[in-house]
């Protein structure tokens, strides 16, 4: 019996490993969770649901691949992009420059040396992370990577004054994005005896700037059906993005990076950085402007960063 236990976990994809001891005349085995999700049997792919051990469907199993970060919709290519055709040199040029590096190649093998390209038989393709940087309309080809954004008069979100769908790449997007909060945020003037004056602003910039970035890099891009979303009400500023959350994720504590070559990307620019510091870096910019610290929620599926103001202006 004990030879056709290791058998049957031997015969999993990948093998599972197990424990057994004997005590009497029972067999005792020890299954560990896996590292390696998920794992395949002789007759498919089964979820635990209690004492129930449930056949999944196919989408099922999509859906925890992609959550499990086993294929990253960074990396993919896009046949249909065309280079140069539908490539953008200056976004190209903008991005060495805010990343201190200098053109001393030809631009086909800046792109690959970035990971936002590849050449296979002669010819460039494009992954899905260059085409969010460096598309000339990186929306034709990934329509849902916009960013809404919008103010509103109620506390509820009702009842809408402005609102805006904000296109381009993603770093474009993520000033464009700072420019309509800047647009709305009240400000109040300090008189220190200095010759100017201070600015106090009722949100902490760097703090909602740190967020935004975080929502574009770390969402979730194969659901086509939820754009990032900023929403300006009276008393704080909420952003939200779709994500899967995934395995034993905990706030604060677990780095996971859903879009590495994004992550590498924002990084160069100085947009971020690839620890996952990302909350402490908010919580530090919050406390430093004596701001209330951001209440940061999530679920499966939607992650929230709450944002409260200064003070009342």
């Amino acid at each position: 019996m004990k030879s056709q236990i290791q058998d049957i976990a031997n015969n999993c994809q990948p093998q599972v490993k197990i424990l057994s001891e004997t005590f009497q005349n029972i067999i005792v085995v020890d299954v560990r969770e896996g590292t390696d999700k998920p794992y395949k049997c002789s007759t498919g792919f089964y979820k635990r649901i209690g004492p129930i051990s449930q056949k999944m469907t196919r989408d099922e199993i999509i859906g925890f691949i992609k959550a499990e970060g086993k294929i990253r919709f960074d990396e993919l290519t896009e046949p249909k992009f065309e280079f140069p055709k539908d490539f953008d040199e200056n976004k190209l040029l903008h991005f060495l420059e805010l990343a201190g590096l200098s053109k001393s190649t030809n631009i086909e093998t800046i792109l690959i040396n970035l990971g936002a390209a590849e050449k296979q038989e002669g010819r460039l393709y494009f992954n899905n992370s260059g085409i969010l940087f460096f598309a000339t309309e990186p929306q034709k080809f990934i329509p849902w990577s916009v960013f809404t954004v919008a103010l509103f008069k109620d506390k509820e979100g009702v009842d809408v004054i402005d609102r805006k769908e904000i296109g381009g790449g993603l770093f474009e997007i993520v000033d464009q994005v700072m420019d309509f909060i800047r647009l709305y945020t009240k400000v109040a003037y300090r008189f220190t005896g200095k010759p100017q004056r201070e600015n106090v602003y009722e949100y902490p910039f760097e703090a909602v700037r740190e967020a935004v970035i975080n929502s574009v890099m770390h969402r979730d891009y194969f659901e086509h059906g939820h754009n990032n979303i900023l929403r300006f009400l009276p008393d704080s500023i909420r952003i939200e993005n779709f994500w899967r959350k995934p395995q034993h994720f905990k706030l604060g504590e677990t780095v996971f990076r859903r879009n590495p070559l994004l992550v590498d990307l924002f990084a160069r620019i100085h947009f971020g950085e690839k620890m996952g510091t990302g909350l402490y870096r908010m919580r530090n910019i919050c406390k430093k402007e004596n701001a209330p610290y951001p209440r940061i929620k999530f679920s499966e599926n939607f992650f929230l960063s709450p944002l409260l103001r200064v003070k009342n202006i």
